[in-house]
């Protein structure tokens, strides 16, 4: 792994063929669901960036403010099947997150993971989030304390 960072996603780079393996797509929006999610929450600051190993982009993230909740929302994250399992998603969740402390509107960070998707919840696990004992249907809300 070389030198992961993110890019803000825009006309140049919206583009990128990503996507996860047949049997995760019940957990994880693809590439046009995050960016039309990115344009539903533009009013709530949404950034959109596209994960780079060096110039090769191997997956895509999502992150928005919640007011309401005083939070910011880590609402997306996917790695293309042929980068998986080689620690992109930890560098890039890693990175937005001092994105996220860098802005400094927020102290807390909420994500959903969907109920059976065992490598996202070890990952947020890994990165400090816990679990918060609430549910949006299948989906497990988990809080990080930046």
């Amino acid at each position: 792994m070389s030198a992961v960072h993110l890019e803000p996603i825009g006309p140049d780079n919206w583009r990128e063929p990503l996507a996860v393996r047949e049997d995760q797509r019940r957990f994880v929006s693809g590439p046009g669901g995050i960016l039309a999610r990115a344009y539903a929450y533009r009013g709530l600051g949404s950034q959109a960036r596209l994960i780079l190993d060096g110039d090769i982009p191997v997956g895509m993230l999502l992150y928005y403010n919640w007011p309401e909740r005083g939070q910011y929302v880590f609402s997306h994250l996917l790695i293309d099947q042929r980068y998986q399992r080689r620690g992109f998603g930890e560098a890039a969740a890693r990175l937005a997150l001092d994105e996220m402390r860098a802005d400094g509107r927020y102290s807390q960070v909420g994500l959903c993971y969907v109920e059976g998707d065992e490598p996202a919840r070890l990952l947020y696990e890994k990165l400090g989030f816990r679990r918060t004992g609430e549910a949006d249907g299948d989906e497990i809300i988990m809080e990080l304390t930046l």
